[in-house]
């Protein structure tokens, strides 16, 4: 047995004796943590932790913390990690005023990242990612979901999710994998969308389930994307094989995705950028989780999600970074945090209970991930000395994380 003591912690944040249910409304804004104490790791898994008044006096190797605190990593619920390239190109495009739907309109947008996907070998898709998932773990993320949807067709999508199973032997970090190739039209398909349908549905599913390469399926229901009928059809498909939804919705408009959403048991509705009274209202009386995905709109200049009026609606709230090559080129959860708290005005605890907890819960890895309790993962990570919990999404352009943990090893 090999054993880690973290000793002097400033304050251990997001401690949990007993597992928690997803943080709701008031509750979202409770971060017990305990000043001056140890954490005790054993192999992989959190031993004990506590005061240190109570602290161990002995382990195979120990950390002296002081003035330092100690987080539970991040948990990042809504990733594109697998891409070809960047799109600095259609940067400029929106500099110069063009929309994101226009230059979708104009074949870029996913369209292009897709056309760049398949002439991409799975071998450099898998350098490319991995170094992304080394560089988000850099950031304190210890678990992520990671999307297909930049490939549209059978043989890219499967790819895609190729390369995240490839990648989920590649590192400890628990990685969930979701199917999302009704992500848009493929331009073939523009004026056939049934025809694109029938291909998710009877050449797609089939090969992804026959190889166990998904756990959850997402639709990208926007009006420049699919239709609520639409994804509603794909949702039930995917059920049929075991994939439960975790979907796109309310990035530009309310549509009715939310409702369908959660008609069909949705682990969690992603962006809602906009939302409404009805669709709040229909969220309250669900499990479906609220993602929301700050860095998209600061990064293509569009207005934040109502993250406030979400929360004093008793709703759980998620939030993860979106990262992708078109909306949002950054996988940097600290950032995320920071823009929760300005733009969206969550407060600090709320911030990050809902990148931590929450995130786990919208990934079905709570039992594993986002918070310090006896028997999950010893994921966590240790910040260079801060005056306090407050200051990590304040100085929003700090590198604050110090020595990052992931099943108990640096």
């Amino acid at each position: 047995m090999n054993s880690l003591l973290i000793t002097n912690i400033k304050q251990l944040v997001g401690v949990e004796y007993i597992p928690s249910k997803i943080r709701k409304g008031k509750e979202l804004s409770i971060l017990p943590t305990i000043e001056n104490a140890f954490l005790l790791v054993e192999n992989d898994k959190i031993l004990d932790f506590g005061s240190m008044e109570n602290c161990p006096k002995r382990a195979d190797e120990i950390i002296d913390a002081t003035g330092n605190m100690v987080f539970p990593t991040w948990c990042d619920s809504h990733t594109h990690l697998v891409f070809a390239g960047s799109r600095e190109t259609e940067f400029r495009d929106r500099i110069e005023g063009l929309s994101y739907e226009e230059i979708a309109r104009r074949g870029g947008g996913i369209l292009n990242s897709a056309k760049r996907l398949q002439n991409t070998s799975e071998e450099d898709l898998v350098e490319q990612a991995f170094a992304r998932l080394n560089e988000v773990r850099g950031f304190g993320t210890g678990a992520i979901e990671i999307k297909s949807g930049y490939g549209l067709t059978v043989e890219s999508e499967l790819k895609i999710l190729r390369v995240v199973r490839q990648l989920k032997t590649m590192t400890d970090i628990p990685i969930k994998a979701t199917f999302l190739g009704a992500h848009s039209y493929p331009i073939e398909f523009r004026e056939n969308h049934e025809g694109y349908i029938q291909q998710i549905i009877n050449e797609m599913l089939p090969k992804i389930a026959g190889e166990g390469l998904a756990d959850y399926i997402d639709v990208f229901c926007e009006k420049v994307a699919f239709s609520t009928e639409e994804t509603d059809r794909i949702i039930q498909a995917g059920a049929k094989y075991g994939l439960k939804p975790k979907i796109h919705t309310n990035q530009f408009n309310c549509m009715g995705g939310i409702q369908t959403s959660v008609k069909n048991g949705a682990i969690s509705v992603d962006h809602l950028e906009v939302v409404n009274d009805e669709e709040i209202e229909c969220l309250k009386n669900s499990n479906t989780i609220g993602t929301l995905l700050p860095s998209a709109p600061f990064f293509i200049n569009d207005h934040y999600p109502p993250a406030r009026k979400l929360i004093d609606a008793d709703l759980g709230i998620a939030l993860a970074t979106d990262y992708n090559p078109g909306s949002t080129p950054s996988g940097k959860m600290p950032f995320v945090l920071s823009l929760a708290c300005i733009k969206m005005r969550m407060l600090p605890e709320e911030a990050i209970n809902a990148a931590t907890i929450n995130g786990a819960f919208a990934m079905e890895l709570d039992k594993e991930v986002g918070s310090i309790t006896k028997g999950k993962l010893a994921n966590f990570f240790i910040t260079k000395p801060i005056p306090s919990i407050a200051y990590l999404p304040y100085a929003f352009g700090s590198d604050l994380i110090e020595k990052v943990f992931i099943k108990g090893k640096l």
